[in-house]
């Protein structure tokens, strides 16, 4: 989670350093330790725990980053493409962030087994982008009224996480027929 008050200049390029260096690891499927990480970012483990309790809070941190990255595009979309087009396009970056994601696999199943509302809150963030994009194209009469980001989300991450060969082009072709 973000720090509750606001950070110093110099405690606030740290925590980005310190999440670039995490990101960077994680998303190339590197085991990185706390350790590693935190040379990567140029300061000491300390100041890497000062910021994140445990290295389980810096992977949800991290993965929180991403999925706000991601769902922040669909206005810049709306903004820039048809409806359709910026369905589309959203569902194939949701694709993509599950393959990108697969690197992250193992720093996520550290805290897949803990209570952890990151994924609850991930998924709704989502589902909400979703919700966003359906509601324009219904507006537009190009989508079906009654399908929400929830359920687009639970079957496209259907696929995603099969992880069997090809599940990415099986999810390509979904994103793709949805409407």
């Amino acid at each position: 989670m973000p720090p509750s008050r606001p950070l110093r200049a110099d405690a606030r390029r740290n925590r980005e350093a310190l999440l670039a260096a995490a990101r960077a690891a994680f998303l190339a499927d590197e085991d990185a330790h706390v350790e590693e990480i935190a040379r990567r970012a140029g300061v000491a483990v300390g100041t890497l725990y000062r910021h994140f309790d445990t290295r389980d809070a810096l992977v949800a941190e991290v993965y929180r980053q991403e999925v706000a990255e991601l769902c922040a595009t669909p206005t810049r979309l709306l903004a820039e493409n048809t409806a359709d087009d910026a369905l589309r396009a959203f569902l194939l970056l949701i694709v993509e962030h599950a393959a990108v994601g697969r690197g992250m696999g193992a720093a996520l199943e550290s805290i897949m087994a803990t209570d952890s509302p990151v994924f609850d809150d991930t998924r709704e963030e989502m589902a909400g982008a979703l919700d966003e994009l359906l509601a324009a194209g219904v507006a537009a009469g190009l989508v079906r009224d009654g399908v929400g980001g929830r359920v687009v989300l639970r079957a496209l991450g259907g696929i995603c996480g099969l992880r069997a060969t090809g599940w990415k082009d099986d999810a390509v072709q979904i994103a793709l027929i949805l409407y």
